[in-house]
């Protein structure tokens, strides 16, 4: 997977069609993201003898062929290949050219 945690990414297809968000958690066994922002859903917490009874709206995963990663210099989505620098894999923004880390 191509996406880690941390990096800035749009949504290209969804109802939440372009939106950037930040990548909160990262699954790659399942392929999936959970972005900043992005497939917030309602969550009813039932009340307990500590806490009362409330509505939260947390983010839901989407998977990650739905989002791209948010390259800076371009200001759009762009594909991330590899390239060895020395003797160190990196992440290069196909876009720009720019190394991600």
């Amino acid at each position: 997977m191509r996406i880690k945690k941390g990096d800035t990414v749009i949504v290209i297809t969804g109802k939440d069609k372009g939106k950037k968000g930040e990548v909160i958690k990262a699954m790659p066994k399942e392929n999936r993201v959970i972005v900043e922002g992005v497939n917030v859903q309602t969550k009813h917490q039932k009340q307990t003898r500590t806490a009362s009874s409330e509505i939260k709206h947390q983010e839901g995963p989407i998977h990650v062929s739905n989002v791209m990663l948010y390259d800076e210099k371009a200001k759009a989505g762009t594909r991330v290949g590899y390239k060895m620098d020395g003797d160190k894999k990196v992440r290069v923004a196909k876009k720009s050219g720019n190394v991600i880390d």
